[in-house]
């Protein structure tokens, strides 16, 4: 059971990604944020440092580079006094230039399905600052521009994996190198 301050920012955080990928307003998203701010997204360090930066980032490189069958499915959250950790399982067709996630592919048309870990810090009631971690190698597999037969690595089969325990494990073990 949360507490009522724990209530305020999910709320909060549910508001902010709403304004990102829903209604797609930067003024609304920076709205939900407070100084000193920053948003890293760790795998390609993009992001934003402080308001302005991260409104720039926003309006020209993330919020308008976002193809339009982007979804987010939530796996499991943890609220704590300051902070929200986030599991979900982050997908789309890679339709357009994403800045933020894959800077300077062209879009490839694959589907992508990873699953994406978002630690949120709050000060005041308000995002502070955001650090996203997804598995790089997976979202290049799976749009063709990383060979993952002689890699220990994965694609899509990450986020069923996620999804479903029950799964099979140690494949990228048992198979022959």
């Amino acid at each position: 059971m949360m507490t009522p301050d724990q209530e305020k920012l999910r709320d909060v955080w549910e508001e902010h990604m709403k304004c990102e990928f829903s209604t797609k307003s930067v003024e609304d998203t920076m709205a939900t944020m407070v100084e000193p701010a920053h948003v890293n997204h760790v795998p390609t360090m993009t992001g934003g440092t402080g308001m302005p930066g991260i409104a720039d980032f926003y309006a020209k490189h993330f919020i308008p580079k976002m193809p339009a069958d982007t979804k987010t499915e939530l796996v499991s959250r943890t609220v704590g006094s300051d902070r929200i950790v986030d599991e979900l399982i982050f997908s789309f067709t890679h339709t357009v230039t994403m800045d933020w996630m894959l800077p300077g592919v062209a879009p490839t048309g694959r589907p992508v399905r990873v699953p994406l870990v978002a630690i949120i810090g709050f000060k005041d009631g308000k995002v502070q600052n955001e650090h996203i971690y997804w598995d790089q190698a997976s979202v290049l597999m799976q749009i063709g521009l990383l060979d993952g037969s002689k890699l220990p690595v994965a694609g899509a089969e990450t986020a069923d994996k996620v999804l479903d325990p029950k799964l099979p494990s140690n494949a990228l073990i048992e198979r022959d190198h």
